[in-house]
């Protein structure tokens, strides 16, 4: 896998591509000189992360035939500043899956751990430096 990241100003906006050939922008926090032309790299690894697991669990209950409504997820990072470093690490994630529909609650979390711990990369590349935890909300 191989992404490319091109300057787009005289500032920390950049645009990325990889092999779908999407572009994605980010940029730094203006308190820093940026000005919000994209996402932070921080926020993009948790989106990453997010879009991984959300693959899993759509591609999984989508085999148990489940109609899924709606569904969102929300993932929230805890940094920790390291010493001596400029370094903030995520050291606690939690991945809220919210869903709409008919759907069985055991599928559901079956698909979510499935997720967790067998098919999400992303989940594999966090769980040896942050502690992942996950929430599952189904509304009706």
């Amino acid at each position: 896998m191989k992404v490319e990241l091109v300057r787009v100003d005289d500032g920390f906006h950049f645009e990325a591509t990889g092999s779908s050939d999407q572009k994605v922008h980010t940029d730094a926090s203006p308190n820093i000189g940026g000005t919000n032309a994209g996402v932070r790299p921080m926020e993009l690894l948790l989106m990453g992360l997010g879009s991984c697991t959300a693959i899993d669990v759509v591609l999984v209950l989508k085999k148990q035939r489940q109609e899924i409504l709606d569904f969102r997820i929300s993932v929230e990072g805890e940094r920790i500043k390291e010493d001596n470093t400029e370094r903030s690490p995520f050291r606690k994630i939690t991945i809220h899956y919210f869903f709409k529909g008919n759907l069985d609650r055991a599928k559901v979390e079956r698909a979510v751990k499935l997720s967790m711990d067998k098919y999400c990369s992303a989940t594999a590349q966090f769980e040896p430096l942050a502690e992942l935890t996950h929430e599952i909300t189904i509304e009706a």
